[in-house]
């Protein structure tokens, strides 16, 4: 009996982690994998680069998550407090990267854009390392700030300067899309870490004239604005990536037509497999296919936030401001990306977390939510110690 009733306890035990965001990630991975194979069949099948092989860019994706799910697993081994000492030094190792890309013969260049270091074997993008950087250094900053985070000088100004500068190394590339992600998510810790709100307030002020200026400075900026607010009056210029995301959605209808059956990948929708997945998934899994992905992504984004909240009830100010901080990276990327598929925001190169081609991105998403889990995971071992 006391065999049974101990076995019986150990069953209705509450696991260590957080399950249900360990699974949700993984299925957005899966997912990624497969809906990256079908979107890239043709162009792999079609360029010399890639050998003529069809599943060219589905072997690299399943290395790229394999090896991310083991950075995630390694990242998940540090305690918080080894994170909060690391996060100056690994900004600053960000910030070397963003330098290094931009300088001649050590940045690679894509379509106009200089952001990746080439590694010889795979291509770095520190963007989406800095990403992940952002979070734990402006979590670090507002915790030892907390004194003075109601002071301009001493809590406000020194945050500034330091975006400020990051922002320029990303303009540079350019690389907007990200510079956006990196302000959001530090706004985000800041605002959570206490910062005064007038402060707060002016510096949304200054990112909206910010932003305006630096899209009306741009020419290529300001095209893409032109093309996103009515891409079919030049469908085959300035709105052809956009318009033809729309016929994606547009043929998927409820259900799709199929997976595999997209007629859009076939060389008529640019970037299918990255920055433009999201259509794809429509035009083959349909509004459910696509509805599905939303409500993942806002699990994973509730679920961050819970996590949050239950560390500072704890009394652990750095790992409920990453937590949160993790948590509205990966919502406002995806908005972000979700909203440029749809042609509710202007076309920007920012990947679909999770999901889109690419070792950069995954590596640091899976890193993220290994962190993630180590936050939850501590909260749930001092709630064990509470309870004994």
């Amino acid at each position: 009996m006391m065999f049974y009733a101990t076995a019986m306890k150990m069953q209705h035990a509450k696991p260590d982690y957080d399950q249900g965001l360990l699974w949700t990630a993984l299925l957005l991975l899966a997912l990624g994998a497969v809906m990256v194979y079908s979107a890239s069949i043709a162009i792999a099948g079609a360029n010399r680069y890639t050998g003529y092989q069809e599943s060219y860019y589905l072997l690299r994706q399943l290395v790229y998550v394999a090896v991310s799910l083991l950075f995630g697993f390694i990242a998940f081994q540090f305690p918080m407090r080894a994170w909060q000492k690391m996060a100056p030094y690994l900004f600053i190792v960000g910030i070397v990267l963003l330098v290094l890309v931009l300088i001649p013969g050590v940045g690679r260049s894509v379509n106009g854009s200089k952001r990746w270091i080439s590694l010889f074997v795979v291509n770095l993008q520190p963007s989406e390392l800095m990403k992940l950087f952002a979070v734990l250094y402006a979590a670090d900053y507002s915790i030892r700030k907390a004194g003075h985070m109601q002071s301009f000088t001493k809590g406000f100004m020194p945050m500034l300067v330091v975006m400020l500068f990051i922002g320029a190394l990303l303009l540079f590339e350019p690389d907007f899309g990200a510079f956006a992600v990196i302000i959001a998510v530090a706004m985000g810790i800041l605002f959570l870490g206490g910062i005064n709100g007038r402060q707060f307030g002016s510096l949304i002020v200054m990112l909206v004239v910010g932003f305006a200026i630096v899209i009306w400075s741009s020419p290529y900026r300001m095209q893409r604005i032109i093309g996103f607010m009515d891409p079919w009056a030049d469908p085959f210029g300035k709105g052809y990536q956009l318009s033809h995301a729309l016929i994606a959605f547009g043929r998927g209808d409820w259900f799709g037509v199929g997976l595999g059956g997209s007629v859009e990948k076939l060389m008529y929708l640019p970037e299918a497999h990255t920055d433009f997945l999201l259509a794809v998934i429509a035009e083959e899994l349909g509004f459910a296919g696509v509805l599905i992905v939303v409500l993942m992504f806002a699990y994973i984004t509730l679920r961050a936030f819970a996590i949050g909240r239950q560390a500072a009830s704890l009394e652990r100010p750095f790992a409920a401001l990453v937590a949160h901080g993790i948590g509205i990276w990966l919502a406002v990327q995806a908005i972000i990306n979700m909203g440029v598929n749809m042609g509710l925001l202007p076309t920007k190169g920012l990947t679909l977390p999770l999901l889109s081609f690419g070792g950069s991105g995954i590596a640091a998403n899976c890193v993220a939510l290994g962190i993630l889990l180590r936050v939850d995971w501590e909260s749930r071992q001092l709630l064990k110690g509470y309870a004994s």
